[in-house]
Formats: structure tokens, sequence, C-alpha cells
């Protein structure tokens, strides 16, 4: 029995040490998310289904959880954002061609159609970014109206 003891002690002594460490924030400027606003013109119901369902992870600019001070919850967390903005990044959205930009659209569409975006992960904390048919519906024809746009642009080779 003290064996089991003493484990238990030097976990909970690691736990502990282990608080003060935690992987670097993304905590980007507002502004980063702007470009992408002006140029896809989100109407106003999805621009808000964006900022609670998308940006997130999607953008630099997280609004973190009061357990993401948690470790290790925030590495889960911080890796949840780092796939999602290699996926799809809306921060620095101008720098991309017209034909990654509809690329990123199309997989946007995809995923949303499939309900497969927002994670199932991410909506277990955050119900409110889980998405009714009516949303989908409304980000979907955002989104084909934007690939719209995009398909009328000129591309270079």
């Amino acid at each position: 029995m003290k064996i089991i003891k003493k484990i238990l002690l030097l976990l909970l002594v690691v736990f502990v040490i282990a608080q003060f460490f935690g992987p670097e924030r993304n905590e980007g400027e507002l502004t980063s998310i702007t470009a992408f606003e002006t140029e896809t013109n989100p109407p106003e119901d999805v621009k808000l289904i964006l900022q609670t369902s998308c940006y997130d992870c999607h953008s630099d600019v997280t609004n973190y959880p009061w357990y993401n001070k948690i470790t290790p919850v925030n590495y889960w967390l911080a890796d949840h954002v780092k796939h999602g903005k290699k996926h799809f990044n809306v921060s620095g959205w101008e720098a991309n061609s017209v034909k990654k930009k509809d690329h990123k659209f199309e997989e946007l569409i995809e995923m949303v159609e499939e309900k497969e975006m927002p994670l199932e992960s991410y909506t277990w904390a955050h119900s409110e970014a889980k998405l009714t048919d009516a949303q989908i519906e409304s980000v979907i024809s955002w989104a084909k109206n934007v690939r719209l746009k995009y398909s009328l642009l000129p591309k270079p080779e």
C-alpha cells in the first residue's frame, strides 16, 4: 500500500509542476480576420457562425476557455489549433493565391456538408458552435457564392 501512495504522490507533484509549463498561445490581432471578411463578404448570420464555430481554430485569434490553463488540456487544444490553421487559416488570407482560396472554399463546403466541421470534440465543450441544418445551408450558400466569385477571377498558371 505504501508504494501506491508514493506513486500517487509523485504523480501529483509532476501534475502540479506541469501546470507551470504550456504551449504558446494563439493570440493574434482581430485585424488578421478583417481581410478575409472583406474579401469574402459573409452576411451577418454567417459572420456570427464563423465567430462562434470557426475562428478559434482557423485564425490567429483564439478565444481560450478557462480549462486551457490546465496541463495537459492546453497541449491538446494547441494541437487542435495548429491542425485547424494548417488546413484552413483565415488570418493572412490575402497572401493565398486565387486558386488556393478557391480550393480552401471547396474543402470548407465539403467539410460542413458532411458535418465534419466543427469537430465534435470542439462542440462538446462549445455547444453554441454546433451548427443547425439552417446554419449549414447558410454557410454553404455563402461559400458557393465566394467560389463563384473566385472562378471569375484570372488564375495565373
